[in-house]
């Protein structure tokens, strides 16, 4: 009897169920994901933001043709000054450490900041 009750219930329980969903719509659903889920270019700027506080220009590319697996960074940060380019390449990988396991490959382009004296 039960079983019967909660069949009998189907039709009625997914019209309950899109009414909510219309209802919440674009507003709840959809742009609380979006706002949630960033791009991976944007993580990467995030972090490397955090770690290097000094960045002056940042550019990060997905060149692997958006599958994420395959990253061209360009950092201008004033902590590269008078750092060797492997010292400055190093301070990237380090800080990027657990998101570069995730990934093919990554390209790295570093300049010191200029500062205007």
């Amino acid at each position: 009897m039960f079983r019967q009750f909660i069949k009998a219930l189907g039709p009625v329980r997914n019209r309950w169920a899109r009414a909510v969903a219309s209802a919440g719509g674009e507003a709840s659903g959809t742009n609380a994901f979006k706002n949630n889920c960033k791009s991976k270019e944007q993580q990467l700027t995030d972090t490397l933001r955090r770690a290097l506080p000094g960045i002056t220009y940042i550019s990060v590319t997905d060149v692997s043709g958006g599958c994420g697996a395959m990253f061209e960074i360009n950092v201008e940060a004033s902590e590269f000054t008078g750092l060797s380019r492997v010292k400055q390449h190093r301070l990237v990988t380090d800080t990027l450490k657990t998101e570069i396991s995730e990934m093919h490959g990554i390209r790295i382009h570093t300049t010191p900041s200029q500062t205007d004296k």
